[in-house]
């Protein structure tokens, strides 16, 4: 009877030993969970596999190894501060996915509460490229490869890896809606009242005012959906060298616009980084087109000092 009761008492002890450890690393994993947006890994919201899936696509979730887990949290240290001051409130998740049709995308969470919450789902093979490589090969989506002469197209920035300007890109379209640095236009053709950073260079959602109008331009891939024949890359610079747009994707849409030139400047200018354009024709330069040069881009870098107050 006594052995009995003793090992009664041992048995519950170690229930209770078990319920508190439990709870220490439940209580642990929450408090990392709200101070490190980077160890918010879910699997991406199911309205977004079914975006994927009507779109003709059979989007897989992928799970990071060790080494991936690291870059994740190297792109996430490396944010401005306002960036990351924000993410702590306002990301629910981040996901990583195979198969998906583009390199990454922002989503609303559905909540009840306050604040407003989002996911940022990611392609996986992202985790394997550098910057250099990623962004030359979305640039060259842009463009119809030519059949009689060698153009080549590249963006050179740097070996850091690609996940740091993509999840600096998609973070600052959160800041955006969060800060309201562009204006939160309900439908694209809405004339709203402007902000400081959209004054004068934008007329809609998507619409630059007329001086920054030009037919070349509207005609590329992010103005018009369409690709152009790559003999007329070294114009499309040219051209864009002329207008504020750190980039042929800036022009999309002022989202888009605020998304580029802050992950353009914090590349450049915070990580030390190169990022330019070069177009070359059986190995002779043709263009070269870098937007931190830009006087016109150097106009707006006022803007983003939000980003970096303490």
């Amino acid at each position: 009877m006594i052995i009995e009761k003793s090992g009664l008492r041992w048995a519950l002890l170690a229930l209770v030993i078990l319920f508190f450890s439990a709870f220490t690393k439940a209580q642990k994993s929450d408090v990392t969970y709200r101070n490190d947006p980077s160890q918010r890994i879910r699997i991406a919201p199911e309205s977004v596999f079914k975006m994927f899936r009507e779109a003709g696509m059979k989007p897989v979730d992928h799970g990071l190894t060790p080494a991936q887990k690291d870059k994740v949290k190297n792109a996430f240290a490396l944010l401005p501060p306002l960036h990351q001051r924000i993410l702590k409130q306002h990301l629910h998740s981040i996901s990583f996915m195979d198969n998906m049709p583009n390199t990454a995308l922002t989503s609303p969470v559905d909540s009840a509460g306050v604040p407003k919450l989002f996911n940022i789902t990611f392609r996986a093979g992202l985790l394997d490229e550098t910057i250099s490589e990623w962004a030359s090969w979305k640039e060259n989506t842009c463009f119809k490869p030519a059949d009689d002469a060698d153009y080549k197209l590249r963006i050179e920035g740097g070996n850091l890896d690609a996940i740091i300007y993509v999840l600096l890109h998609e973070a600052t379209h959160i800041v955006d809606v969060v800060m309201g640095v562009t204006p939160q236009a309900a439908e694209k053709q809405s004339v709203g009242e402007p902000t400081a950073f959209t004054n004068g260079i934008w007329r809609t959602m998507n619409v630059p005012v007329d001086p920054y109008i030009d037919s070349l331009l509207e005609q590329t891939r992010f103005r018009s959906g369409k690709a152009v024949p790559i003999s007329l890359a070294p114009e499309v610079y040219r051209k864009l060298a002329k207008t504020p747009y750190a980039s042929l994707y800036a022009m999309a849409a002022w989202s888009e616009d605020i998304a580029e030139l802050a992950t353009i400047y914090h590349l450049t200018t915070r990580l030390n980084q190169p990022f330019y354009v070069v177009v070359t024709k059986d190995g002779v330069e043709l263009a070269r087109f870098e937007p931190m040069k830009s006087a016109l881009v150097q106009q707006r870098l006022e803007q983003l000092a939000i980003f970096y107050a303490k």
